[in-house]
């Protein structure tokens, strides 16, 4: 139980890693917080720093999700790391689930910017390649869809997390594809849309009345 505990608490905080703060207070653009959506993400660097270092702090952030998800695991996978699992899913993709859902928090409420930190997007999507790179690109596919045509990241982010478990099902029962450790992460993939659009809940309230903003220019100060 030690062992499980240093993991999740090391994925923790590789996930409080503020890419986004610390690219803007590099760049001397002052703090995030402060401007555009609020919001301490790759969007919002985005729309105020250009798509360099935009692209930049995203891949970053999913490069945080890989590392728990896939990396932190396997490191200290030992004899004394398998738990008391009394759950009927696999020992080690609970594992590889937990550090990763803790890399996740980690962006969203980060130790070290007063714990108001992303949405969990890029970590959560790194989280998905590190666990099922098939469903990754399958959602990354539908996310660059909606974006294109529609314009809105939150959409095709939400979009994106859907697609996850909706494809681990159609492949496992439809086309009768084995999935390892399929009956854990279809459960963990419908958790991680639920908590996509929990965090994308004002945006989901301002796509219904019809004033979300479109990310249409990846320099600005408006509100999203």
């Amino acid at each position: 139980m030690e062992n499980l505990a240093l993991v999740m608490l090391m994925s923790y905080i590789i996930g409080s890693i503020p890419t986004s703060i610390i690219a803007v207070k590099l760049a001397n653009a002052g703090d995030i917080r402060k401007f555009g959506s609020g919001n301490a993400g790759g969007t919002n660097v985005l729309r105020m720093l250009g798509w360099k270092i935009g692209l930049a702090v995203i891949l970053f952030d999913l490069f945080k999700g890989v590392v728990a998800t896939h990396f932190i695991p396997r490191i200290f996978w030992e004899p004394g790391l398998p738990f008391q699992n009394m759950t009927p899913f696999e020992d080690f993709t609970v594992v590889q689930i937990l550090c990763g859902v803790f890399a996740v928090f980690g962006h969203i409420w980060t130790l070290f910017a007063g714990f108001k930190g992303g949405k969990g997007v890029a970590t959560g999507a790194g989280m998905i390649l590190g666990l099922a790179p098939i469903e990754f690109a399958v959602a990354l596919g539908l996310f660059c869809i909606v974006f294109f045509i529609w314009r809105y990241v939150s959409l095709g982010s939400i979009m994106a997390a859907f697609a996850i478990p909706v494809t681990m099902y159609v492949r496992e029962n439809v086309f009768n594809i084995d999935i390892p450790g399929y009956h854990t992460l279809v459960y963990f993939g419908i958790g991680v849309f639920l908590l996509i659009f929990f965090t994308h809940r004002e945006n989901v309230k301002r796509l219904l009345a019809g004033t979300e903003n479109k990310l249409t220019s990846f320099k600005g100060r408006n509100k999203s």
